[in-house]
């Protein structure tokens, strides 16, 4: 099973290591078998118990994944090979539809917010023992919160979104819990789920966000957790509506012991009205809660700058209390020139120009796409996602026309297969020769390509 290769370890914790450096030098691929726990340990003279802790070790990981009698395998997409490191390899003269990052002119210049944050430090703050969160963030937060119905009980701070998500979960799940996820999703997140032992549980995505039936089954089958995004859904664009919003609460009402986690990286780019599911609209500051655990992760990565690593963090008090409580043993806090940095952006920064952009770029692509009778889904946010029956040929052929696109694969477990743009590098006089040229490579018909190359 092992090939030519034989583990030599004899520690549960040494045994878990080896073959963790074999799946990351590859001599272990993605879907390898392992021996059976018996087998192994006869073959090294250990105790089966000790092969066995190893193999728990692994997978709480995300490193393997075991089936009853199907035995012990290397996951598809294991915890330490995560998928957004693999780049994209974008030659001279491609335009990058892969990215994923916000359009840079339309994110505020922090020249002035920064230097001001230098000087008005809160006394102690940034210090140890000092305060965490900053006033004027908790402030600015708490207001936005409240104005999108989400009760805003206590309010956290994290590295970004994908930091809070990880304290979220480590405050309240096991090693093993399946979490219920969007599919197409975040890429990221679905690394993150098995690195910290846990299982994504696909659930389906249509043009208004996560389907009722797919988070029916879910929850039927036990998740421990579900994590939502209302609008600007990575890679779909989904937003949820007031229907479907409504239908989703109604179903986690009926399992309130369920982890719930909205991320909101979308705030500041879209508009579209927030749609919670924490609480029932029109609850207000302390309206009563769908579950009983819950948080609200905005970030502000996508409207006032990905370096800024600022997110904040609204849900029940002890959900937060806890995510504080581990940071405090770690990071401790997130800088407070940072911190106040956002605050001062957030507070002058009007969407509206913003969210109108990235609109009419969506439209204008989906549009032209459907004049060449091409299905595109981009209701909000920064991408557009396009099916395909084949990925890598739709990759390979849209490179060759000067456009770099990113393959579904990266967003999907279940899901079809697909492509995701993102619209923040185009102008709206690129939308035509970019549908066409993917007419052209999608639906195989023969023309000259487009005059994109060099620009």
């Amino acid at each position: 099973m092992l090939g030519d290769y034989r583990i030599t370890a004899r520690r549960a914790t040494e045994i878990a290591a080896e073959v963790e450096a074999l799946v990351a030098s590859g001599v272990l691929a993605p879907g390898a078998a392992l021996p059976p726990l018996r087998d192994l340990a006869v073959e090294l003279g250990v105790n089966p118990n000790t092969v066995a802790a190893a193999y728990r070790l692994l997978r709480e990981r995300g490193v393997i994944e075991t089936a009853g009698r199907r035995g012990s395998r290397i996951l598809p997409r294991p915890a330490l090979t995560p998928r957004d490191y693999t780049a994209l390899e974008v030659p001279e003269g491609v335009r990058d539809l892969a990215d994923g990052n916000p359009d840079a002119r339309l994110l505020p210049d922090p020249t002035t917010a920064l230097a001001a944050a230098g000087r008005g430090a809160v006394p102690g703050a940034g210090r140890y023992g000092g305060p965490e969160a900053d006033p004027g963030l908790l402030a600015v937060a708490r207001r936005s919160f409240v104005a999108d119905g989400v009760p805003a009980e206590a309010i956290g701070v994290a590295s970004g979104a994908l930091d809070a998500q990880e304290r979220i979960f480590q405050a309240w799940l096991r090693p093993g819990d399946a979490v219920a996820v969007e599919d197409p999703g975040w890429g990221s997140l679905f690394d993150l789920l098995p690195a910290l032992g846990l299982k994504p549980r696909p659930v389906a995505v249509d043009d208004d966000g996560m389907t009722v039936e797919g988070l029916r089954e879910a929850l039927d089958a036990g998740v421990r957790a579900v994590v939502v995004t209302a609008r600007a859904q990575n890679p779909t664009g989904a937003t949820l509506g007031a229907e479907r919003a409504t239908q989703l609460r109604a179903l986690l009402a009926g399992h309130p012991e369920v982890l719930l986690v909205e991320d909101d990286h979308g705030h500041g780019i879209v508009d579209q009205a927030y749609q919670a599911l924490c609480a029932a609209p029109g609850g207000g500051a302390q309206g009563a809660a769908t579950v009983r655990h819950w948080a609200v992760v905005r970030s502000v990565a996508k409207s006032l700058g990905p370096d800024l690593r600022v997110a904040v963090v609204a849900g029940d008090r002890e959900t937060v209390d806890r995510v504080r409580g581990r940071q405090r043993l770690g990071a401790g806090w997130v800088s407070h020139l940072l911190q106040r940095t956002a605050a001062a952006l957030w507070e002058a920064y009007d969407p509206a120009p913003t969210a109108a952009s990235y609109r009419a770029r969506r439209d204008a692509l989906v549009a032209a796409l459907a004049s060449h009778g091409i299905a595109a889904h981009g209701r909000s946010g920064l991408y557009v996602w396009i099916p395909v029956a084949d990925e890598t040929s739709a990759v390979a052929g849209l490179l060759q026309r000067g456009w770099a696109v990113s393959p579904g694969a990266r967003y999907r477990l279940h899901a079809a297969p697909g492509l995701r743009l993102t619209v923040s590098t185009l102008d709206l006089s690129d939308c035509a020769p970019l549908a066409a040229d993917l007419a052209a490579v999608l639906l195989r018909r023969p023309g000259a390509t487009s005059s994109v190359r060099g620009v």
